[in-house]
């Protein structure tokens, strides 16, 4: 749940330097919660967006009794997200030329009806793992007019002043209905059983419906709407490729989401195969990485700035936290480097997504934003079966630190190509008090680098 459109004002602030970023005005944490249709924005989305996470896991366990096979859970995860991959770009492009408020009308509504569908294949014990699949599938080309809407929609509810901040909260928003749908499935998934967690879910979206209609049109910040044309996919295409503090980010999400950000896959095995526990195991597993994801995205909600090298930073700390968590030798070791996980991964995100969008211009952010999506949940249905096979031939350790290593490979070789396009080199210093690794010009007196890299 993340981030804004076009507006009226001044165009999105560009950025010289691709690996810091102009500081924008100190916000307080909630500050855009004070603004009337957000606020509705956002109680609709942690109704939804707990729903969502109840039927994640409830999907994942269904397919994982239905089949025994991690293999079939990255199946799953990669039909839901195939979708994204090959028509992402068309749904930016949607976004871009459509009132979004209407297409989020229709997107919420067709997602609420998924979970329904489901729900009564399951309750009526009709279900078998094609219809899990295909149902992922058809929510996955909701979601590929859904989350470039969404993402720019933020925008003309809170205006550029409040765009940061409203992104992270939205991060915020996800993580902390991340806490309890996870707990919540595993009850109900224990007791009664996966349907009624399908139910719930489909439920759960008359909520952001509602704050939909609730809303004050007039407060809303005048959108660019981009009239029909030809061309307008390359357009986009064209526009990021000529913009490093935009194409750099998208490889290196591109990356982490593609091979590091398959959860569904690791913890369920993790659950089933390496501590042979129940579904309560791995909602509870899913509810640590939350939290830690909650704090990282609260962090965030505080801070006036998108720095490039916080995002390489935190990409690099999120691969090796994987490492490391993949051979914990004891369950709550485990559990417990889920949290530092999440908060990176988490800030990985965040920062990825607020510089992009303040990097854009108005007219461009459907189509910038609909690719950023499509490179970081896209890539799932190539990196999810490859994972998931991995994971069954090697066991979940390795597969979850296969992960790992190709979120820190990237991270570090995306810090070396944004330090090549600004011409900055690496300083160490290893003082107390001093930052031990900053950017700084290549030309700069070793002297006086430290200081002014800070």
């Amino acid at each position: 749940m993340s981030t804004g459109s076009g507006a009226d004002s001044a165009p999105a602030p560009t950025t010289p330097d691709p690996i810091q970023q102009t500081a924008q005005p100190r916000t307080s944490m909630f500050s855009s919660l004070k603004i009337r249709n957000y606020r509705l924005f956002a109680t609709g989305q942690v109704v939804s967006n707990t729903g969502t996470w109840m039927q994640r896991i409830a999907q994942d366990w269904l397919v994982l009794t239905l089949t025994g096979s991690s293999t079939a859970v990255g199946i799953t995860t990669a039909l839901q997200f195939l979708p994204m991959l090959l028509f992402g770009l068309y749904g930016g492009v949607i976004a871009d030329r459509c009132n979004k408020r209407t297409l989020l009308l229709a997107t919420q509504a067709a997602m609420g009806i998924t979970g329904l569908a489901l729900a009564a294949l399951t309750l009526s014990g009709q279900v078998q793992v094609w219809h899990v699949y295909a149902t992922a599938f058809v929510l996955g080309l909701v979601t590929v007019v859904d989350n470039p809407a969404r993402q720019s929609f933020v925008h003309e509810m809170v205006g550029p002043d409040q765009l940061r901040n409203a992104v992270s909260l939205n991060s915020a928003n996800f993580q902390s209905a991340r806490l309890v749908g996870p707990a919540v499935a595993g009850v109900l998934i224990t007791a009664v059983g996966s349907g009624y967690a399908f139910l719930l879910n489909g439920l759960s979206f008359i909520a952001p419906l509602t704050g939909l209609l609730l809303m004050r049109t007039a407060d809303l910040h005048k959108a660019v709407v981009t009239p029909r044309g030809k061309g307008q996919l390359r357009e986009g295409l064209r526009y990021v490729a000529g913009k490093p503090e935009l194409i750099w980010p998208i490889v290196l999400v591109g990356f982490i989401g593609t091979f590091g950000f398959n959860f569904p896959i690791w913890l369920s095995a993790f659950a089933d195969d390496v501590y042979h526990a129940g579904a309560g195991t791995y909602g509870l597993l899913n509810t640590l990485m939350a939290a830690g994801s909650l704090i990282g995205a609260l962090l965030a909600a505080r801070r006036g700035t998108s720095r490039m090298r916080l995002l390489v930073a935190a990409a690099v700390l999120f691969g090796v936290l994987e490492i490391v968590a993949a051979f914990a030798p004891t369950f709550w070791l485990f559990a417990a480097l889920l949290v530092p996980v999440g908060m990176f991964g988490l800030t990985v995100n965040v920062t990825a997504n607020s510089s992009i969008q303040m990097a854009t211009d108005p007219a461009m952010r459907g189509r910038v934003m609909a690719l950023f999506m499509m490179v970081f949940t896209g890539g799932t249905p190539l990196g999810a079966p490859l994972v998931g096979w991995v994971t069954d031939t090697y066991g979940p350790r390795v597969g979850f630190a296969a992960g790992g290593a190709v979120a820190t490979l990237a991270a570090i070789g995306v810090g070396v190509m944004l330090a090549r396009v600004g011409d900055l080199r690496v300083k160490i210093d290893l003082r107390r008090g001093r930052p031990h690794v900053t950017f700084v010009p290549k030309e700069q007196p070793l002297a006086t680098a430290t200081a002014t890299a800070a």
